[in-house]
């Protein structure tokens, strides 16, 4: 085999073969491809595409360029995924509660990107929690618990860890293909029976248009069924958070509170994980009208509250986290309330300038290495279609210094706009099957 072969090829709009397409993803594994090369290739890639076979193909060869988990295990695996968004916390429920529904979900997570919060970097707001573990970890706390919130190791999907980094500088990253394939290889990794889509579309999302997330919900699903997991996606709102608040350790209490059977603390958030739960228990075979009321009761019955309080326990933090978590989660040193400055309904939420500012008080990552406050953020975020009058809160800000909190609270008045009473889409706009 030959790089160089392969690049030509696909530039001539040709898909490679599924031997070229494992032996180049084997070459990005252990360094036979270059940068140069691996760059050409997604370019190639962004521009030609591989179609639905190749696809297929290339998901499996880069899932397959390392470790591949394997279950011996009387109850199926699944997981869900989700395409990012603000106020999106929805994994640290939804795999407890279908772990209480009896099914085992290792769930592998990644950290913030861009203006959206990071599941692993949300985990890790919880004081000794460490959410980077060893195989044989994750596998005793599956067995322990049923699920378990957890980063890649350095083992799974290597070729996707190398071409992602190449992407980034190559202007590369917006390819459906390869990110399908970025996606797909890390989760099917997790040797997966079923997995559960989450495309996130609106102000919050990366998919700003619908037909954008169409396309790569569709790109998903036909993906992971042809790699031979039971796949659905839903396509779900974005042009307000998912919950009424942003920030790691925020969104924890948030879902502290939607665990122990408060709904009304995120209503959005509760809705969706019980519809993502049923939507990924029916694919392992439970009605999913049934599905929604399994789901639903673990979480006002604390089911869904014991496992991540266990889960939590088993991965380093205080095993009273059920009981008392308001003292266990850190707080920010300033608190204080933006205000509406004229009277009119909330019509527009930009989701990513509400998620820059919590970035730009140091509740995310401009580069690399800094170092996440998780602390800071933004609570009681009004929703689209409230009228406010002049005085009103539009949300609570908590930051680490005054100065950041005023910056914080000029940035959310400038991310919300107060005009006519605004058409509201569904939650779930559509399905993907």
């Amino acid at each position: 085999m030959d790089a160089r072969a392969i690049i030509a090829k696909l530039r001539e709009k040709t898909v490679p073969t599924t031997e070229e397409l494992r032996w180049f993803a084997n070459g990005l594994a252990n360094g036979a491809v270059s940068d140069a090369q691996a760059g050409a290739f997604a370019m190639a890639a962004l521009l030609n595409g591989l179609g639905d076979a190749g696809r297929v193909a290339l998901t499996l060869a880069m899932r397959d360029s390392g470790e591949v988990l394997k279950w011996k295990l009387d109850r199926p695996v699944v997981d869900k995924h989700s395409t990012g968004g603000v106020g999106d916390c929805v994994s640290l429920i939804l795999a407890p509660a279908l772990a209480a529904c009896g099914v085992n979900v290792p769930m592998i997570s990644g950290r913030g990107l861009g203006h959206t919060g990071g599941t692993l970097d949300k985990m890790e707001a919880i004081p000794g929690v460490v959410a980077q573990l060893p195989e044989d970890k994750l596998r005793q706390i599956i067995d322990r618990v049923g699920c378990a919130v957890v980063g890649a190791t350095g083992a799974i999907a290597p070729a996707d860890r190398r071409l992602y980094a190449i992407r980034d500088v190559t202007a590369t990253v917006e390819s459906i293909d390869l990110i399908t394939a970025s996606i797909l290889s890390k989760k099917l990794a997790a040797g997966l029976e079923a997995l559960v889509l989450d495309v996130k579309v609106g102000t919050g999302a990366f998919m700003k248009s619908t037909a954008q997330a169409e396309a790569l919900a569709r790109s998903l699903v036909t993906t992971a069924n042809g790699a031979g997991c039971k796949t659905a996606a839903l396509i779900t709102d974005m042009d307000e958070p998912l919950a009424p608040t942003l920030g790691n350790a925020l969104e924890v209490a948030t879902c502290m509170e939607v665990m122990a059977g408060n709904r009304l603390a995120a209503p959005r958030l509760h809705d969706l994980t019980v519809t993502l739960g049923a939507r990924l228990l029916a694919l392992v075979g439970e009605e999913e009208g049934e599905a929604e009321e399994k789901i639903a009761a673990t979480l006002s019955d604390g089911r869904a509250m014991e496992r991540f309080a266990q889960m939590v326990a088993e991965m380093g933090g205080p095993p009273d986290m059920a009981d008392d978590w308001r003292t266990h989660l850190p707080a920010a040193p300033i608190v204080g309330d933006v205000v509406a400055r004229e009277d009119g309904y909330v019509s527009v939420i930009d989701g990513e300038k509400l998620g820059l500012s919590v970035v730009a008080m140091g509740g995310g990552r401009r580069v690399e290495t800094d170092r996440i406050d998780p602390s800071v953020g933004l609570t009681d975020v009004v929703s689209r279609g409230v009228k406010l009058r002049r005085g009103d809160r539009i949300c609570t800000v908590h930051a680490h210094s005054e100065d950041s909190a005023e910056a914080a609270a000029q940035a959310v008045l400038a991310a919300i706009t107060l005009g006519d009473a605004p058409d509201l889409p569904p939650l779930v706009r559509e399905r993907i099957d």
